[in-house]
């Protein structure tokens, strides 16, 4: 029987006491290395030109173009807007069945922030779209075609080649400037979801599902899908853009979870209710050991999905290594 967490003498258990440092050690873990990796060196980049940054850690165009060059971005463009769309259907099935209780569950945090990331994506690719034509026609601009049977066509030698070649070097500088603002957004976000995805999926189906009866979970073809479908698309997105992942943003993903710990904490402070993982539970004496080795867990989790980004390289680069383009 589950404890009453709204009694003080709940938490003032000494196994508490020793999940609460665990939790600040890796809150202060994490802002360390924001500090160090990202907001330091945002610091150290303040003023220098944005097209001679060699050595950022994010172009703009990493948020729409696909690692193939034969590849248009319209395709990445559909892809995301299809992925997000079935992600939002899912999302609303499960609100309309379940209500606002889902978002009790880690599960769902998990899979609101990646139909997140579907959606900005989606942006990203519809403004990498418009830069892709605008530059189409900018190569065209000074081309006149001269016999229509045999469709040949000559690029004149005055102005309007001349500005179409200014324009083209300017849309070039603007593909490869360093990434702004939204552009980090996305890259945070789409890191932070590879891990929490990996490690929603790896809790409920080693963890959960073989030694929880269907008492404790009801098993349905929406709760498979929610911890299925959404590694398999956040998968099949990682192999056609070509973002690069950065360990140092383990720190976001660890956040993450720090985040949802504490507002299970304070909810269970508030209101008697259940704990949505068996595992959270404060009052067992295990409780230290499994909050232990579930942030332990978050290493093996982020770098399953470093591994497939390596993997994208190695396989890609040598099947096609005249159209394979990532930043390394």
């Amino acid at each position: 029987m589950t404890a009453e967490t709204t009694n003080l003498q709940y938490w003032m258990q000494w196994q508490v006491f020793l999940c609460a440092e665990w939790i600040l050690l890796a809150l202060f873990l994490a802002s360390l290395m924001i500090l160090k990796f990202d907001v330091s060196n945002k610091v150290r980049r303040q003023g220098e030109d944005p097209t001679q940054q060699a050595d950022a850690s994010w172009y703009a165009d990493e948020s729409w173009k696909p690692c193939l060059r034969e590849i248009h971005p319209a395709i990445l463009l559909l892809y995301r807007v299809v992925a997000f769309c079935l992600m939002v259907t899912v999302l609303v099935a499960d609100i309309t069945l379940e209500g606002s209780d889902m978002f009790y569950f880690y599960t769902q945090w998990t899979f609101t922030l990646l139909t997140i990331y579907f959606g900005l994506g989606s942006l990203f690719s519809m403004y990498g779209c418009r830069i892709s034509l605008n530059k189409s026609g900018s190569d065209n601009a000074g081309c006149l075609k001269v016999d229509d049977e045999s469709g040949s066509s000559v690029c004149l030698a005055n102005g309007r080649s001349q500005n179409a070649t200014a324009t083209n070097k300017n849309t070039e500088r603007h593909v490869h400037e360093k990434a702004r603002r939204w552009g980090y957004i996305l890259q945070i976000v789409f890191q932070t979801s590879a891990g929490a995805v990996v490690l929603t999926d790896c809790v409920y189906w080693l963890i959960i599902f073989p030694f929880l009866t269907e008492e404790d979970y009801n098993l349905n073809f929406l709760m498979v899908t929610m911890h299925s479908i959404n590694v398999v698309l956040l998968f099949i997105d990682t192999w056609l853009n070509r973002m690069r992942f950065l360990w140092c943003h383990i720190a976001y993903f660890i956040l993450w979870t720090c985040i949802y710990v504490i507002f299970q904490w304070i909810l269970h402070a508030c209101t008697s209710s259940g704990w949505p993982y068996p595992f959270l539970d404060l009052s067992s004496q295990w409780a230290p050991l499994w909050y232990l080795f579930v942030g332990l867990m978050h290493i093996p989790c982020y770098a399953v999905f470093a591994l497939m980004i390596k993997a994208r390289h190695f396989f890609l680069s040598r099947w096609f290594p005249q159209s394979y383009e990532c930043y390394k």
